[in-house]
């Protein structure tokens, strides 16, 4: 697509995708407010002016080969090609420490990877790694949750899948969980993890079948514009409940042995589902040889287990009109350039859980969140991980902050505020840990005076809001079946929870954790 004859706000978005922007630098670029290329985000049939059609097609006429590469839908080269024919392109710099992992936990000769990634990349040149990414995303969260209860043969003693009945029905997820994990009555849980610098996490060693699914991944990573930089991630090595709550260790591992090992196990499942394959024992090849049984899920000292905190934001919004005063919630869906729940429903702010300047401190799962909500809520782009740029000593120093985290920082005390966990589950997609947390903002001057400074970042293709007292518009979003798993213990756990403390601002359904027979 060299040009194009009349732009709107879905090939806006897609020039923006391509270019690698964020809304705000887009917007920069422009001109123009970053709330018009929001407006784009929400209504791709919107045509813009024509001032702006001519500052777009500029923009395009601007862009690199593999930028319009990217823009028309083709998968560009991992790097211009070398001057002879016979020896490989060098890879893109965000995948050099990804394909350096790979090299050495399969054992091969330096290069190796990067050879083999070059070859699968050409041939996702044909455009079906959209064909795949569409296909996945048409797999229900219901039916992956179906099949896992089945491949795994349900949980048995304290362990429960995480289920829920609502004025609408009953929701089952895939979501390893335990009475003791979740908030008693849906009060208060307090989940405390510490990091273990003596853990020796060891070599990820692969074998051939699953080294070659990582090459294919890593081919469709460098196909679809997805990011991966091979930054530090948290580990959890144990978790156990006491009187406190819940308490567990962690220790440091890098991105790049989750995305090119567990993480490949949710493709194939649905891939599976996707085309109608079997998903019992035995016909998932990398599930049957990485997490095959519930025992495995739930050895965190032997195996990788990765997570983060999905987190439900609730935030005070004050009477106007003939509403009275509710809680605004927002739900994103997910971009297709994420590596964790693409296209899925999901709370907002999610992360994944790791240090951003200081291993010890950053492992308090609450330092993840504020972290994430300067990011994926209020544009700070330099305490993005993906971007593997942080140069600052102290990245969430007061006086580095946001003015709207500022004000929240200013506040901690008072009841203006708080953050508190509604349990724990480990995800058996993948076999993440997922720490579902609630934040509330119950100070009406905050929505006031920051709620038009939200918009969420690169993560997220949309950004939704729902008001806590419209029980049938919850009820219904609930049921949604775009929902990621996670995801969904998230909102249920943190509606719950805020049916409890939210008085006359909530109107809420009634959602009770299903009883086991």
């Amino acid at each position: 697509m060299d040009a194009v004859e009349t732009w709107t706000g879905e090939l806006a978005g897609r020039l923006r995708a391509a270019l690698r922007l964020t809304n705000e630098a887009l917007a920069e670029r422009l001109g123009i407010s970053p709330r018009t290329v929001a407006r784009w985000n929400a209504a791709p049939g919107v045509v813009p002016s024509p001032e702006l059609q001519q500052a777009l097609d500029t923009l395009l006429s601007q862009a690199t080969e593999n930028e319009r590469a990217r823009f028309a839908g083709r998968v560009p080269p991992l790097k211009p090609t070398p001057e002879r024919p016979d020896e490989p392109a060098p890879p893109a710099r965000e995948l050099i420490a990804a394909l350096d992992w790979l090299d050495r936990n399969a054992s091969w000769t330096p290069g190796t990877a990067n050879r083999r990634v070059q070859a699968a990349a050409d041939a996702h040149r044909t455009g079906t790694h959209e064909n795949v990414a569409f296909r996945r995303a048409r797999v229900q969260r219901e039916d992956v949750a179906n099949a896992l209860s089945r491949y795994y043969g349900g949980p048995g003693g304290t362990d429960i899948l995480y289920a829920v009945t609502t004025p609408g029905g009953t929701l089952r997820t895939s979501m390893l969980t335990a009475g003791d994990w979740l908030a008693a009555d849906c009060g208060p849980l307090r989940c405390r993890l510490s990091l273990d610098p003596k853990h020796d996490s060891g070599p990820e060693a692969l074998d051939a079948f699953t080294a070659d699914a990582a090459v294919l991944r890593l081919a469709e990573i460098a196909a679809t514009g997805a990011r991966l930089v091979n930054e530090p991630l948290y580990r959890l090595t144990s978790l156990t409940r006491t009187p406190c709550g819940l308490v567990g260790t962690v220790t440091l591992t890098e991105f790049a042995a989750y995305a090119l090992t567990l993480d490949l196990i949710e493709g194939e499942l649905l891939d599976a589902l996707g085309s109608g394959k079997p998903t019992e024992p035995g016909t998932l090849q990398l599930r049957d040889s990485l997490m095959p049984t519930l025992a495995t899920v739930k050895a965190l000292n032997k195996r990788l287990c990765v997570g983060g905190p999905p987190t439900l934001t609730a935030i005070a919004r004050p009477k106007s009109g003939d509403r009275g005063g509710d809680y605004i919630i927002l739900i994103q869906e997910r971009s297709g350039r994420v590596l964790n729940a693409a296209r899925r429903l999901s709370t907002i702010p999610k992360a994944f859980h790791g240090p951003l300047s200081d291993p010890a401190e950053d492992a308090d799962i609450v330092a993840t969140v504020e972290r994430e909500m300067e990011e994926e809520l209020f544009g700070r782009l330099d305490v993005d991980s993906t971007r593997a740029q942080n140069r600052s000593a102290d990245p969430m120093h007061p006086d580095r902050l946001s003015e709207p985290m500022r004000w929240l920082d200013t506040h901690r005390t008072g009841g203006h505020w708080h953050i508190e966990c509604t349990g724990f589950g480990l995800n058996l997609v993948s076999g993440n840990f997922e720490v579902p947390m609630l934040l509330v903002v119950e100070d009406e001057e905050w929505w006031a005076r920051f709620g038009g400074r939200i918009e969420a970042n690169w993560e997220s293709d949309s950004l939704r809001r729902y008001s806590t007292r419209q029980p049938e518009l919850i009820t219904s979003l609930l049921h949604d079946p775009g929902w990621s798993n996670e995801g969904l213990l998230a909102l249920a756990q943190g509606l719950r929870r805020l049916r409890q403390l939210g008085g006359p601002r909530v109107n809420l359904p009634t959602i009770d954790l299903e009883e086991r027979p």
